[in-house]
């Protein structure tokens, strides 16, 4: 079977969030069982781009109501992510660094778009599966059904994907003309509360729908942002599809971005050891347990909850832990994170930014990692953290309550949370000092999640028999 993923981002090449992590693993584990897995994105202005060798595999051009462009297919030479990448270049739109962020999103997103579609409409044999990933590229199952110079191709089964249902791409109906010509009398099927909605596009018009949670599918019918009426509506096309890890990339055994590595039999000397440079690093006390938030510093995180609940945990219960904080976002949050590197500086300290090599450091080092997410569809970094040793602490929502375990429970593994709310997190951060007090059940603990497989084996193959339902 051959599919052709298509994302606006992807591990190594540019990533923003767990989208990227899920695009650069997810084809790699299909390829491994049998199938060729293919992806298309844009081609920004990373190092991945300069430091690789790619050939010009198609050129192409289209409108986009009154401007005119062309654009070019390009396919890095080697295979080297262990599928066959495809990058889109439209000079203009996509050639920028970052992937997100700019005034004319809704412009680079649908050229990429567009041109996606007219360069798969000219392949002799066509895809036999088109996967799509959030609303960056929701508008390719309408354009394959209802764009008439691409109609040809609407008996492709598409896959829609849903990472974030939060983030919809909204666009006022004067763009609507952006779309290559297409059939006027189907505009509802890009409406939504009279506006175009290219995630709610995606979900009418997909073949089948899937979220990265088998919890966070429930969820939707209740909150996901204005939609919550769509996926009640299409719940019988939507399934849920938990998201693995990529564990090569993520190997404490192996990792070339931490300086001890180690497993299971050796992890307490392995992760001390870590533990001891960061803390040296980063002006913390080796002995106290180590807590870490890793991701992005935004509502739906709750990253705006840390810096109470962090003052009343250093405050009311003693400094008997450290606090290591990496992310960027909300500029607030930014800024009060920021500042409090001086007042609490031996028990707290942060780095403002995305750093990968960092990242992995403090999975490897931290006892304990944070996550008091209002919203979490799957939820990578609790993997993560596990597969290191790291002990999570989880709000009980999305991903996150498929895949971890209160301590409270039998063979529990991780600590839960009910409410995104600070006294829940400090009364979770005091179960977990009582629980780092007890050597011997955290080394079991530790033994357990490391010992899990939340590799991408098992929900490569759930999306191949998805598929096959569809031929």
């Amino acid at each position: 079977m051959e599919i052709l993923h298509v994302t606006a981002e992807c591990y190594p090449v540019a990533k923003a969030g767990g989208l990227g992590d899920v695009a650069g693993a997810l084809p790699k584990y299909q390829n491994k069982i049998g199938h060729i897995a293919k992806l298309v994105m844009p081609m920004y202005r990373t190092k991945f781009l300069y430091q690789n060798d790619f050939d010009v595999v198609h050129k192409g051009d289209f409108s986009m109501g009154p401007y005119w462009f062309n654009y070019t297919i390009i396919k890095e030479q080697t295979n080297k992510l262990g599928f066959e990448l495809y990058l889109v270049d439209i000079n203009g739109l996509l050639d920028r660094e970052e992937v997100y962020g700019y005034d004319d999103d809704s412009e680079r997103f649908t050229a990429f778009q567009i041109a996606v579609v007219d360069w798969v409409a000219r392949w002799q044999d066509k895809p036999d599966i088109v996967h799509v990933h959030d609303h960056h590229t929701g508008l390719i199952p309408f354009m394959m059904q209802q764009c008439y110079a691409y109609r040809h191709l609407s008996h492709i089964p598409t896959v829609l994907t849903i990472h974030n249902a939060q983030y919809q791409g909204w666009m006022d109906w004067d763009k609507a003309n952006y779309f290559p010509a297409w059939d006027m009398l189907e505009w509802g099927k890009l409406d939504w509360q009279d506006r175009i909605n290219p995630l709610a596009s995606a979900v009418k018009c997909a073949t089948r729908v899937t979220t990265v949670s088998y919890s966070y599918l429930d969820e939707m019918r209740s909150n996901a942002n204005g939609l919550e009426n769509l996926f009640e509506y299409e719940r019988g096309k939507c399934t849920g599809i938990l998201n693995g890890i990529d564990d090569i990339v993520w190997n404490p055994d192996t990792d070339t971005y931490i300086d001890d590595t180690f497993n299971t039999k050796n992890a307490a000397l392995g992760k001390l050891a870590n533990k001891k440079l960061l803390c040296e690093a980063f002006n913390l006390e080796v002995e106290r347990p180590l807590f870490v938030f890793i991701g992005r510093l935004v509502h739906e995180k709750a990253a705006d909850l840390l810096p109470q609940a962090i003052y009343d945990a250093v405050y009311h219960l003693e400094g008997k832990m450290s606090f290591l904080i990496l992310g960027s976002g909300d500029p607030h949050v930014e800024w009060e994170l920021a500042n409090m590197n001086m007042p609490l500086a031996g028990y707290y300290n942060s780095k403002i930014g995305y750093n990968e090599k960092l990242s992995h450091q403090m999975y490897a080092a931290a006892d304990f990692l944070l996550m008091p997410s209002r919203v979490e569809p799957c939820g990578l970094n609790q993997m993560y953290a596990m597969r290191y040793g790291t002990i999570p602490i989880v709000r009980n929502t999305g991903g996150l309550r498929d895949t971890v375990t209160d301590i409270g429970e039998h063979g529990g593994y991780g600590i839960i949370f009910n409410d995104a709310k600070v006294w829940d997190i400090t009364y979770s951060i005091n179960r977990a000092l009582e629980l780092y007090a007890q050597p011997k059940r955290m080394k079991a603990i530790r033994t357990k999640i490391m010992n899990l497989d939340n590799s991408w084996g098992n929900s490569a193959q759930q999306y191949i028999n998805l598929y096959s339902s569809l031929q």
